[in-house]
């Protein structure tokens, strides 16, 4: 069972912030999920949102600010960080091994940033990571778009509820990214009304939930056929499949 570290480890330090990427690395996870949205000159800034009040001290779209004013923009509950770039992201984890889960996010309006697929995976490749990064997104035509332009990369489609009434029901849902050569991350209050049918879908060997964050649900996971966990709590997750081990 892999243990994912989800926006880093955001219930335990400031998510997607480099000083939460330096301590996770240090849990022994096997891979970080993080997100990235684009600047307004084109930088890859990692941010889980496209606006910044939720986790900054500033309002509005990402995509409205240069990456010189989002380096005034300073991320909440840390000493004054500011949102890292994918670069930065990236000088942290090379050294470690760390595999690195990439959500391809889109901007306030909904739509997929134009150009910054090409430029995660040129810069993944410049930096000889390729085999070490998932590229994620929740929507087809970008999983569609990663397996043209980086067939070698492997690809993860994160599900959930909205997923499913969009594209016409789990099942349906499912077997599209199946079709499309996915791991599938499915939510994991969904996940447990369709487990059974999720494995004989997906197989136990591409399947996986988020984000189960305490110890009993951690537990629960643990034990079922998935290969797979996404959580803010990958410290509770660590230690529970340690114990099963032991």
């Amino acid at each position: 069972m892999r243990i994912i570290g989800h926006r880093g480890a955001r219930n335990i330090w400031a998510e997607n912030s480099l000083s939460g990427f330096r301590n996770v690395c240090g849990l022994g996870v096997d891979a970080v999920e993080l997100d990235v949205h684009f600047s307004s000159d084109g930088e890859i800034m990692v941010i889980h949102d496209p606006l910044l009040e939720r986790t900054t001290d500033h309002k509005g779209p990402v995509a409205h600010l240069s990456r010189a004013a989002l380096a005034k923009v300073t991320l909440d509950d840390t000493l004054g960080e500011t949102i890292p770039t994918l670069p930065e992201v990236l000088d942290v984890f090379g050294p470690t091994g760390i595999e690195l889960e990439i959500e391809m996010k889109m901007d306030a309006f909904g739509n997929p940033y134009p150009g910054l697929l090409d430029k995660v995976i040129a810069l993944v490749e410049a930096r000889k990571m390729a085999s070490r990064v998932v590229l994620t997104c929740f929507v087809p035509e970008v999983i569609e778009e990663i397996r043209a332009k980086a067939p070698q990369m492997r690809r993860l489609a994160s599900v959930d509820r909205r997923s499913c009434e969009a594209f016409g029901g789990v099942e349906r849902t499912l077997q599209r990214f199946v079709d499309l050569g996915c791991i599938i991350a499915v939510e994991q209050s969904l996940l447990r009304l369709c487990v059974d049918r999720a494995v004989g879908i997906v197989g136990r060997d591409k399947l996986g939930a988020w984000v189960p964050n305490t110890v009993g649900e951690l537990d629960f996971w643990l034990g079922q056929p998935i290969s797979q966990i996404t959580s803010d709590r990958p410290d509770l997750a660590l230690m529970l499949r340690a114990a099963r081990k032991g």
